[in-house]
């Protein structure tokens, strides 16, 4: 027989859980303890031994955070240093250089106007090879030829059409722009140097590298540009030359921003001095300076010889003095046959230059191409002798006597009448191949050289070498002089290898019928020229 505690106990065993926690309170009881001691009491302990602070973020970390996400960020808008790319216009404007419109087209005298390049990366590849200049051999030295023997007249705004000039965002923006989207770690050379960079920088030691952004302005879209150096206007076929920019070995050179060269010349004025390689460089300025605006032609006469240009809104006037020998001169006399050479006075000072000094801020002085002419050289008012002449009971002497001579009295007349900054600006290269000027000798190269392809030699050699000896001498004498700077503009070898950048047959009309002989001195505009004033506003935010 079952007893009854056993009926119970086989029921209370058959009751779920719950239920029999129901019944029996006291195990209820334990159980509730026994979870609260292996769950709750460790949980406070652990809240009372670590308790929890306020969330931050470390300012480091939020830094990390930051540039991490502008690196994912700004990949469409990321302004790269020139060694990987062209400087492209951040959003929020547009510089003028990189707007769309005619200003960068290159017409053709067939295709019409080419559309401004897609973006290039300009190469950096430096040759291993030394930093010796190689050059062809140079041609005999004879008189220059005929379209250098006197000024011509530039087109005049009043002749022919002055499209507006367009509307300048300086490039000092894009500069800026760069430090905003630049990477976080960048070791490549930024296109703009430090200040003591820029001091310590040759800007005269270089390679041409591609700029597919030039050029900067057009033979349409000004009208500085001399007929014999209007290089597309006469169909010359390739654009190719356009398309470098000179980059010195230890720095980036900037483009000029033609904005900032007129604030730094506000109420300044500035005269260049020489021969038509001179006014080559000065209608170069005034081309890159129409982007911001056109000068008034404020000449006192109609004489060529002497153009005034002022610039209304900065105040700024710009002088090109005609002097292909800088020293008093007297040219052949028209009216007698047997009267063909120049006579130079090589101790007299070219007033017609000298007497304008005190009215200047910055100089720029040159030449050298005048003297392979046959000249007579007067010292103390009597002959001293000729070159080139074969006049009998004359003293026949070689080039360096009269062109040291007549530099180092120009550089005299700078020490004792000028006191602002000055720049020598040194002797530009020819580049007759097959023969000299008057030989049939060209120059139908597409591409610059490299800096081992080519040496100077000859009466090109000789010149430059003069000019740094009388400029050394003239620097030494002048730190005596407060307030005047002197300063050698040296682009000998930068222009040595540019045999593309002259007009050669297309600086006149292609005429079967007549032959004209092919300019291999003067540079077409644009072209490889446009640099010198590159490098002129370098130098002259490095002395001020």
């Amino acid at each position: 027989m079952i007893s009854s505690d056993t009926i119970v106990s086989k029921q209370t065993m058959e009751l779920p859980l719950f239920a029999i926690l129901q019944r029996t309170p006291r195990v209820a009881v334990t159980l509730a303890f026994a979870l609260f001691l292996f769950t709750i009491v460790p949980a406070l302990y652990s809240l009372l031994a670590n308790p929890i602070l306020p969330l931050s973020i470390s300012s480091s970390e939020t830094d990390r955070s930051h540039m991490h996400f502008s690196h994912l960020n700004i990949s469409s808008t990321q302004i790269h240093s020139p060694v990987n790319g062209p400087i492209p216009a951040p959003h929020d404007h547009t510089p003028s250089r990189h707007r769309k419109s005619s200003f960068h087209q290159i017409p053709t005298p067939e295709n019409g106007p080419i559309p401004s390049p897609t973006i290039h990366t300009p190469s950096r590849q430096r040759s291993p090879s030394s930093h010796q200049i190689l050059s062809p051999k140079s041609s005999p030295i004879t008189a220059p030829p005929h379209w250098m023997s006197s000024p011509a007249q530039s087109p005049s705004p009043v002749n022919a059409p002055i499209p507006a000039p367009l509307n300048q965002t300086s490039l000092r923006h894009r500069n800026s722009s760069s430090d905003d989207h630049s990477s976080p770690v960048n070791t490549s050379p930024s296109r703009m140097r430090n200040r003591d960079d820029e001091q310590r920088c040759d800007l005269f030691t270089g390679e041409w590298v591609p700029n597919e952004e030039a050029p900067y302005y057009t033979n349409t879209t000004c009208w500085a540009i001399h007929e014999h150096q209007n290089c597309m206007k006469y169909g010359r076929p390739d654009t190719g030359f356009l398309r470098w920019r000179w980059k010195p070995d230890g720095c980036d050179l900037p483009i000029i921003d033609p904005q900032e060269f007129l604030e730094m010349v506000r109420g300044k004025a500035m005269g260049f001095v020489g021969d038509s390689i001179s006014r080559n460089q000065v209608q170069s300025l005034l081309c890159l300076l129409s982007r911001v605006e056109y000068p008034e032609d404020i000449s006192p006469s109609p004489n060529t010889d002497f153009k005034v240009w002022n610039y209304t809104s900065y105040n700024f006037t710009l002088h090109a003095m005609w002097s292909p020998f800088l020293v008093k001169t007297t040219k052949p006399d028209p009216t007698d046959p047997k009267s063909k050479f120049f006579s130079l006075y090589l101790d007299e000072y070219d007033t017609a230059w000298t007497s304008q000094l005190d009215k200047l801020d910055y100089l720029v002085i040159s030449s050298g191409h005048w003297f392979y002419r046959p000249v007579i050289f007067y010292e103390n008012k009597k002959i001293s002798g000729c070159q080139y002449c074969a006049l009998p009971n004359t003293t026949e002497l070689p080039l360096d006597y009269g062109y040291r001579k007549a530099l180092r009295i120009s550089l005299k007349a700078i020490l004792e009448n000028f006191n602002g900054l000055a720049f020598l600006r040194s002797f530009s290269p020819q580049h007759f191949e097959g023969g000299a000027w008057n030989e049939g000798g060209d120059c139908v190269r597409t591409r610059p050289y490299r800096r081992n392809e080519t040496i100077p030699e000859g009466s090109d050699l000789q010149v430059h070498d003069i000019q740094l000896e009388e400029f050394r001498a003239a620097e030494e004498e002048g730190r005596k002089k407060k307030g005047l700077r002197l300063k050698l503009m040296d682009m000998t070898q930068a222009m040595l290898l540019r045999p593309d950048g002259h007009p050669g047959r297309y600086g006149h009309l292609q005429n079967a019928g007549v032959t004209l002989r092919n300019d291999c001195i003067h540079w077409c505009l644009p072209g490889p020229i446009d640099t010198w004033n590159d490098i002129l506003l370098q130098m002259m935010k490095t002395e001020n």
